[in-house]
């Protein structure tokens, strides 16, 4: 009896090798999944008042998460205001002078076109026409010299203009908006630090759709082309689970095999790097190692 049962798993193990042995394809690629990183980073200077970040958050598009102190740049704008009220008075006063002028600029304008219809009737006489004429080039001397004199208040005006519209600015980006939808992977500062403009906040991903760079050889470019469907094989537990991929990118350059990849021999040979996106259900994470199985390929 423990003779046959020696005989029946004996046969049982061999058959077993023979059929791992008859599946035991090659993969036509390796490589890692990874995805866009990109870090946020504080666009002013202040103090962090409001933070509400936390690494693995699934943040939304323009989703506000917080703000940089902005008390020092309300009270800078108030100030201008202030500057702006008092300016804008003086410039009212010459503006009323200029609107005067103008009205007597009108008026003799109106003069001379009557002299000059009482010309034509022999009812008036050049110099009645002289006079009036005279009076208009003082009168637009006069304007031009007022405006003269009004040209550095509007210039200062509009130097405050473009100042508010700077803090108007700063204060927008003292709000902190996420920029993509995605997942935060790193979280680098915390509530009621002082940042400055350029200090990174947070690093964010979309791990939506991930995506699997490998490597693959010269005789294997024929098989790929760029919206192509291919397989892509993961370790999952005690089996291996496949996904649908598509081909977003082909290298246009060879170049040699990454070192961490390959043996010593292989890594001297050319290869051209191809990324290919996958749709990610949760399991696929940055850096996992994957296979790439492409379905023409003489290896399936």
């Amino acid at each position: 009896m423990k003779k046959h049962n020696y005989i029946l798993g004996l046969s049982i193990i061999t058959f077993s090798l023979f059929s791992c042995g008859n599946d035991n394809k090659k993969a036509d690629g390796y490589g890692n999944f990874e995805a866009t990183e990109i870090t946020i980073s504080a666009e002013n200077n202040g103090k962090l008042m409001q933070f509400d970040v936390n690494e693995g958050d699934v943040l939304q598009k323009e989703q506000f998460i917080g703000y940089i102190d902005t008390i020092p740049l309300a009270l800078k704008q108030e100030q201008l205001e202030v500057s702006k009220a008092v300016i804008s008075s003086k410039s009212k006063g010459v503006l009323s002078q200029i609107a005067v002028l103008n009205s007597k600029l009108k008026t003799a304008n109106t003069n001379k076109a009557r002299t000059e219809n009482l010309i034509k009737d022999n009812a008036g006489t050049q110099k009645q026409l002289d006079d009036v004429t005279g009076e208009i080039d003082v009168i637009k001397n006069q304007i031009r010299s007022v405006e003269i004199q009004n040209a550095p208040v509007v210039n200062e005006l509009k130097s405050i203009d473009v100042q508010l519209k700077q803090i108007d600015d700063q204060i927008e980006k003292s709000k902190i908006k996420n920029p993509i939808n995605g997942t935060v992977l790193t979280k680098y500062a915390e509530p009621n630090e002082i940042t400055s403009f350029g200090k990174p906040l947070y690093k964010i991903a979309d791990l939506n759709t991930m995506q699997l760079r490998v490597y693959i050889s010269e005789t294997q470019l024929a098989d790929l082309k760029i919206g192509q469907e291919v397989t892509v094989k993961i370790d999952d537990a005690d089996e291996i689970k496949s996904y649908k991929g598509v081909v977003s990118w082909i290298a246009s350059e060879a170049e040699f095999t990454p070192k961490i990849i390959q043996t010593k021999e292989e890594r001297v040979a050319l290869v051209y790097a191809v990324k290919i996106d996958v749709t990610n259900d949760g399991s696929l994470k940055i850096g996992m190692p994957a296979e790439l199985w492409i379905e023409n390929s003489n290896n399936n």
